[in-house]
């Protein structure tokens, strides 16, 4: 069995619900939080929608160190920017992975702050991942809707809305 066409198929049908909840996300509550210590929704939105360039990183490096490359959220003023963000995330991330061949997710990648190793996982580990980490923040996110009364998209199903 091969894995890079799962991967693909998977990481495609993630990518059609996310842009079905990034849609929804309203320029005029990006500031909006639940909670002083969960996330705005602008900075929650853009970290789901720069997930899918991680299939990328996975693929094309060894690792990241967040001590040597701190991270900057990309900025956004509307929901259009969001949209920009994860088609060029998620184009550069399937493209990596139609160009990967079998062996390439055997590789090594890590996940570190310096000394300290916060993940140790094969590329094919790495990108399953951050295909599970889009749809952990996508729920998150889904959270935010229904505290603001955003109806909620359809995910591998119909909504409580739709």
């Amino acid at each position: 069995m091969e894995l890079i066409p799962i991967l693909l198929k998977e990481f495609k049908q993630e990518a059609q619900i996310t842009k079905k909840f990034l849609e929804r996300v309203p320029s005029d509550k990006l500031d909006w939080q639940p909670h002083e210590k969960s996330m705005a929704m602008k900075n929650l939105a853009v970290h789901i929608a720069e997930l899918p360039i991680w299939v990328d990183m996975a693929l094309n490096t060894d690792g990241l160190d967040f001590a040597a490359t701190p991270y900057k959220s990309t900025p956004v003023t509307d929901t259009k920017d969001l949209l920009r963000i994860f088609e060029n995330a998620y184009n550069t991330g399937s493209r990596a992975l139609q160009e990967a061949n079998e062996q390439d997710l055997n590789g090594r990648w890590i996940l570190r702050r310096g000394d300290l190793i916060l993940a140790d996982m094969t590329k094919y580990e790495t990108i399953r991942h951050s295909i599970k980490h889009i749809a952990h923040h996508r729920a998150q996110l889904g959270v935010y809707f229904r505290l603001l009364d955003i109806p909620l998209p359809s995910t591998y199903g119909p909504s409580a809305d739709e």
